[in-house]
């Protein structure tokens, strides 16, 4: 009887907790790691709730305060495969290095996100990790906060004045890349914005912008439509481009998934990449060198920024930073990024 006993008080999970004291999973977790801004009544139901089911916190769960080691959970909703892909080899490669543990969920949507972070956080994560979309999410960036647990945000435009916040200058690289298609003699230039709702895209799209205003070019020779990085709406966004009279000479996309949708639409129209239709992307992932011809992108170091993402959390941990608190503030880590010139542009004859 004792041995059932037992497995049955093992089993006791946060959320019964939760239900027990009538209040949310994020509460139940915000008491365990005794945060001062829990009204004291919503404590004492919590309390009660755990002495009543005999509820031991998942050790993992607390090893922040007193641990080198990291529970980290890595939430993803990125259209790109080749994306992922990249950041997830940076991002094991430092957690096996350093002995943290790393655990990634696909997250579709906030309502799935913010399931993700409850259920991440009840079986003990104590940071996350968070690449586009989800670094600018306000809803997961709030929950994460009242949860007091670390998290760092991946490929966002600007810094982060809550959060440690890894990134490259957005603007500075789309500028770089249509500077280089203006020099190559292009003048009527199609731009394919991301995702609307991301920063980064806004600073990608400001700095094709001012490229193009700084050399003269008219606003009727500026062709944009907009893409949401992946290949399906690269898709649909080249083919309007391509509709125009007169067409773009240069397309630049916003990333190399809307890039190599480009490509395929050009092909399909049996127009020539590079003589008859520059095209430029932006990430240099693995589709960069798969597609012919090659494309010309900007190189975002991303596994390093998966690295860099476990290392940061480390350093927050390490330094005992906690977000919402007046301390030295969160790391900023602005990494360097790299025109890469391949096939798939060359000088407008």
């Amino acid at each position: 009887m004792e041995r059932q006993r037992r497995r049955g008080t093992q089993a006791v999970t946060i959320r019964e907790v939760a239900a027990r004291a009538g209040v949310s999973s994020m509460t139940v977790s915000r008491v365990i790691n005794k945060d001062d801004k829990v009204n004291e009544n919503t404590r004492a139901l919590v309390e009660v709730a755990i002495k009543e089911l005999n509820y031991t916190p998942n050790p993992a769960a607390r090893r922040l305060a007193g641990s080198e080691v990291l529970r980290i959970g890595l939430l993803y909703s990125n259209p790109s495969s080749a994306y992922l892909s990249e950041f997830l080899v940076g991002a094991l490669d430092e957690s096996s290095r350093e002995g943290h543990q790393l655990v990634v969920e696909k997250c579709a949507g906030t309502a799935k996100a913010t399931a993700s972070v409850t259920k991440l956080l009840a079986g003990g994560v104590n940071a996350f990790i968070l690449p586009p979309p989800l670094c600018e999410s306000k809803p997961i960036l709030t929950m994460l906060e009242e949860a007091n647990v670390l998290a760092v945000a991946v490929a966002t435009g600007r810094p982060n004045p809550h959060l440690p916040t890894i990134r490259i200058d957005n603007y500075a690289a789309s500028r770089q890349m249509t500077d280089h298609l203006i020099a190559l003699g292009h003048r009527r230039l199609g731009f394919i914005k991301g995702n609307k709702n991301q920063s980064a895209s806004d600073m990608r799209y400001h700095g094709f912008m001012d490229a193009c205003t700084e050399a003269g070019i008219p606003a009727s020779d500026i062709l944009v439509e907009q893409g949401q990085y992946d290949y399906s709406s690269g898709l649909e966004a080249a083919e309007k481009l391509l509709a125009s009279d007169p067409r773009p000479t240069a397309i630049f996309a916003a990333n190399d998934d809307m890039a190599a949708a480009t490509i395929s639409v050009a092909h399909r129209q049996h127009l020539d990449v590079p003589a008859d239709l520059s095209v430029a992307g932006f990430d240099d992932t693995l589709i960069a060198t798969t597609v012919w011809p090659p494309l010309t992108t900007i190189r975002q170091p991303i596994a390093a920024m998966g690295k860099a993402a476990v290392a940061v959390l480390a350093t927050a941990m390490r330094n005992k930073w906690q977000p919402g608190r007046s301390n030295d503030g969160p790391e900023q880590r602005l990494l360097a990024y790299k025109l890469v010139k391949r096939e798939s542009t060359i000088p407008l004859e």
